[in-house]
């Protein structure tokens, strides 16, 4: 299914197919197909209407956008979809078209539907972070003696390693997909619960019927129905929600890198990428800003699932009907984001002269903390601090280094020989533990990823 145009920055093609009208179907219908088996198997219903239930159930036979009209007005898929699914049944046999739905709620097809799609949705947001988990740790395996400026609040600082920095980002990457892992393998889980979650109109057989069924689809049954406790998929909206935002972080880091006054890295390009309807000279971080829509869209998503959790009663009134289009939305942002990065990190272009070029155009004030550390244990900190502050001041104002002011002042050369001032802007020399940084951020990623695969 191709993406729709209004969609076309907020999605993939694979998660617009996930959550299209016909998925969606299909995923209801393979619940109402699940329970129909699984009380047959247990003898509540027979098996020829089970059987009749199941050729009823196809997609062929059903008009998606009637369906979607009739939610409207009945508040819920579920109701829609079972006189539907019923009349058609009821052309096949008559007799068997008293069994459709039997003991459920309409409630328990919508909620149990959503967890069939979120579990399409797992293996390929997991295969696109396979992938730029693997393009992000050989970019930062490539660089690990790459040295660029470190940026506070937006302005130069101390050096630091593109390696180190790209490993940071592998790291946040990892905790955010560890933590995604955890909250899939919680929020799949069947939702059966009939009317109040007590299972009645089945008697003693509910629990029974319950975890046929959960067998039948091929997922977890949990102790108790959860119709108004959203607990599950609210941890799983929240990590989606913190995985965008991770991803938008790099993706800012990206685009700043990419300015043309900065020019240290630069996204792929290609056919219809990144160029401007007016401007032919740009090569615009397309891949980041779709990511950074998504990182500002998600936040919002988190917040309406979270405001929707507080629910009434054994069944909610206007709280899970949210859900759908919210965690749809969620769900394909995440997946628009890590597609896009992934894309962007495996060809991503690093310059590693324009970034040492950077460096030595701060004329060395970004090794004035280092001057300033040197000369502290001998005059004391708050006076360093004073003399590296006056250093500064004049390197900026007559555009000189500040190895050749700090070598004209007598208080300086008073405690530094004129060796030690010369490499005070070697930047190899002043990026600390970096390279023990990088490779244990590394080590660690390696590590949970073994974990990980070996589950």
């Amino acid at each position: 299914m191709p993406v729709r145009l209004i969609d076309s920055l907020a999605t993939t093609a694979p998660m617009a197919q996930l959550f299209s009208d016909e998925s969606v179907l299909r995923a209801m219908l393979d619940f109402e197909v699940a329970l129909a088996r699984a009380e047959a198997k247990l003898g509540i219903i027979p098996k020829a209407a089970a059987d009749v239930i199941a050729k009823a159930a196809q997609i062929e036979h059903f008009d998606p956008a009637a369906l979607a009209q009739a939610t409207l007005r009945a508040g819920t898929p579920g109701i829609p979809l079972v006189k539907a699914l019923t009349e058609r049944v009821r052309t096949i046999d008559a007799s068997s078209a008293g069994y459709v739905h039997w003991g459920a709620t309409s409630q328990d097809v919508a909620d149990t539907g959503l967890v069939l799609l979120l579990r399409q949705a797992q293996p390929v947001l997991e295969a696109d972070l396979v992938r730029l988990e693997g393009a992000i740790e050989r970019l930062s395996e490539q660089h690990s003696h790459t040295v660029m400026l470190g940026r506070t609040l937006m302005q130069a600082a101390p050096p630091v390693t593109f390696g180190l920095k790209v490993a940071g980002w592998l790291a946040a990457i990892r905790r955010g997909h560890v933590h995604l892992q955890s909250s899939f393998a919680d929020a799949l889980v069947l939702q059966f619960g009939g009317a109040v979650g007590t299972l009645a109109a089945l008697g003693d057989q509910g629990l029974a019927t319950a975890r046929a069924l959960a067998d039948e689809l091929e997922i977890a049954c949990p102790d108790a129905p959860w119709h108004t406790h959203r607990d599950r998929l609210a941890v799983l909206v929240c990590a989606l929600g913190v995985l965008t935002g991770t991803l938008g972080k790099i993706a800012r880091d990206i685009i700043l890198l990419m300015q043309n006054e900065i020019g240290e890295v630069a996204e792929p390009c290609g056919e219809g990428r990144g160029g401007s309807s007016t401007m032919p000279h740009k090569r615009n971080p397309i891949g980041c800003t779709v990511t950074l829509a998504a990182a500002n869209r998600v936040p919002g998503l988190v917040s309406s699932f979270l405001s929707g959790m507080v629910q009434e009663h054994e069944r909610g009134v206007g709280g899970w009907q949210a859900e759908w289009s919210t965690v749809s939305a969620a769900v394909q942002s995440a997946g628009l984001a890590v597609a896009s990065m992934a894309e962007v990190s495996e060809g991503l272009t690093v310059d590693a002269k324009r970034m040492r070029a950077n460096i030595e155009a701060t004329r060395g004030v970004v090794f004035a903390e280092r001057a300033m550390i040197l000369l502290g244990k001998v005059l004391g900190r708050d006076v360093a601090h004073r003399v590296l502050e006056e250093a500064a001041r004049r390197s900026m104002a007559q555009n000189k280094h500040l190895a050749d002011v700090l070598a004209e002042m007598p208080e300086v050369m008073a405690h530094l020989d004129p060796a030690s001032i010369r490499s005070l802007e070697d930047p190899e020399q002043y990026l600390g533990v970096a390279d023990t940084l990088q490779k244990q951020l590394l080590a660690s990623n390696r590590q949970q990823t073994s974990r990980t695969e070996g589950k």
